[in-house]
């Protein structure tokens, strides 16, 4: 199968998930405008389809050796999952936490997990969307001070002109979609209707939460 043809099946996976929005004129939380958008919180939510597109990166990175399948982030985390499950070395799963120290994005692993990557380690890093490279290329860093070694990166969706410290790297989909400044926008200038949905969406989002009843 070429990748054009594997890379339409994924995206239609994702738009069945309801992650994928194309064919639209959709206001980004950065300001700018595009016509397509991944909704991140809901890639992962379809346990059978996760499974399967989990089964794909595991059956690429097949012919490596892995010790320890890494990741950051809830839905990477489901992923990881499947990944290590699929994967024919059958081997752990560990995960980091992004946060911010001193202005700066940072990556960080528990103790616990620490010891399970040292010298000679081979790490699989995994991820559902990757954007900027930003925290993947700080957990390539974290690994090999470590002294693990980063056998490759796989992922669901990656930016094509993303790098990632060199290191071999898997995407089910590998597409970069324009983004404009309201100023420049083609779709404004045609007059599509704007869709402020997602941003309202961030804004508004609050955690769900449950109340003991009053006692009768």
């Amino acid at each position: 199968m070429d990748t054009e043809v594997r890379e339409k099946i994924h995206l239609e996976i994702l738009k069945r998930t309801g992650a994928y929005h194309a064919n639209d004129h959709i206001l980004l939380p950065s300001g700018q405008h595009t016509s397509e958008y991944i909704e991140k919180t809901l890639v992962t939510t379809e346990p059978s389809f996760t499974e399967g597109l989990g089964a794909v990166i595991a059956k690429h990175f097949a012919q490596w050796p892995v010790d320890v399948v890494l990741s950051t982030g809830p839905g990477a985390l489901i992923l990881s999952h499947c990944v290590a499950r699929a994967h024919p070395s059958r081997p752990i799963v560990v995960y980091g936490a992004k946060g911010q120290a001193g202005g700066k994005r940072r990556v960080t692993l528990p103790v616990e997990y620490q010891r399970l990557l040292h010298q000679g380690t081979k790490a699989l890093l995994v991820e559902d969307l990757v954007s900027s490279g930003t925290t993947l290329n700080l957990l390539i860093d974290l690994v090999e001070q470590l002294g693990a070694q980063v056998v490759g990166v796989g992922c669901l969706w990656r930016r094509t002109s993303v790098d990632l410290n060199g290191k071999p790297t898997f995407s089910l989909v590998s597409r970069d979609f324009p983004t404009y400044d309201p100023e420049a926008c083609p779709l404004c200038r045609k007059g599509v209707p704007l869709n402020e949905e997602f941003v309202r969406r961030r804004h508004h989002r609050r955690p769900s939460s449950v109340q003991e009843p009053k006692a009768q």
